[in-house]
């Protein structure tokens, strides 16, 4: 969309709340930003989130005062962005994001590099209304992703590396769980459309990806609202599986090189408006998927997701169209 014109105080960030979360990008060494906000937005409220804090609930609180945010930042990873994404869409809000992450995924696509990146669209106003994945399973509610919904090795690797996370780290525990998975990663079972299949993996991503990868971790359009579905068939090895989430282009077209991704004929694409399929774990599976990096369990006896592209779900600070991508 075209650009629109910011309010002359977003420039001090009157107006703007950012939630700063403590426990994201631990696994990276990045500039701490509280010097950039003091000086760039002496104005806006800074607020960080302990790890016992629900973002939900500091978002309630300052929505409920006597001077609610005109806009919502966040400065973290994708599962805090999409969940402050979110928040804006509830109430209205456009959302100002800020990498401060592992992978920023999110924020990359945006053209987002850095802090001050982000501010730079603030203060000349320019945003995009960003399509997003709208994901519901079991009895919980509609939960917002801003890059990919995931089935399969992905969840089960995460939810390795979060069981050793509080002893080896976020990524010592992300090297021993591939290497778990690697030797004992087993096949998901799924149904979709009455029929039964036996998958590695299942990528459900936001806009259409980069045709070469299985893991669409990072949406190469904003505002295009369609699914683009990877379902990579369990046709081939245990170190395929586990190579083909690999979602870094270099990467990717390493392994690749090496003919250790899957081959073309393994993974199925589908580019879709909505996507369902129910999934049956089976023994020695956890029961979960993942959604932008953060994990939901599900019941153990299997569950029934379902996804639907939602067209303009947020309004985001975003470089002009046309600017290089970080």
């Amino acid at each position: 969309m075209p650009p629109s014109s910011a309010p002359s105080e977003f420039v001090r960030g009157r107006g703007v709340l950012i939630i700063r979360n403590a426990a994201s990008g631990t696994a990276v060494v990045r500039a701490d930003p509280a010097d950039t906000f003091a000086t760039r937005l002496p104005e806006a409220v800074v607020q960080e989130l302990a790890e016992d804090e629900d973002l939900a609930d500091a978002v309630l609180s300052a929505m409920a005062s006597d001077a609610p945010p005109v806009v919502l930042g966040v400065y973290g990873g994708d599962g805090s962005v999409s969940r402050m994404a979110a928040l804006a869409r509830q109430y209205g809000r456009p959302l100002l994001v800020m990498p401060g992450g592992t992978f920023n995924h999110f924020a990359r696509s945006a053209g987002i590099a850095d802090v001050d990146t982000a501010i730079d669209a603030l203060e000349r106003g320019t945003t995009v209304a960003v399509s997003a994945i709208e994901a519901r399973a079991g009895e919980r509610g509609a939960i917002l992703a801003l890059n990919a919904v995931s089935l399969g090795a992905y969840p089960e690797l995460i939810d390795e590396r979060d069981r050793r996370r509080a002893s080896l780290g976020k990524w010592l525990g992300g090297i021993v769980a591939a290497w778990r998975a690697l030797r004992t990663a087993e096949p998901l079972t799924i149904v979709r459309n009455g029929r039964r299949a036996h998958v590695w993996s299942v990528f459900v991503g936001i806009g259409r990806n980069d045709p070469d990868r299985v893991a669409t971790m990072q949406r190469e359009t904003l505002v295009e609202p369609t699914l683009d579905v990877r379902i990579h068939h369990a046709r081939g090895s245990r170190l395929r599986a586990v190579a083909s989430l690999a979602f870094g282009k270099r990467t990717a077209a390493v392994l690749r090189a090496l003919g250790l991704m899957p081959p073309r004929l393994d993974v199925e694409r589908l580019v879709v408006g909505e996507f369902e399929l129910t999934v049956r774990p089976g023994e020695g599976h956890p029961s979960v998927y993942v959604h932008d990096g953060e994990l939901e369990e599900q019941p153990p006896a299997g569950f029934t997701l379902r996804c639907v592209a939602i067209p303009r779900a947020v309004e985001v600070f975003a470089p002009p169209p046309g600017s290089t991508k970080g």
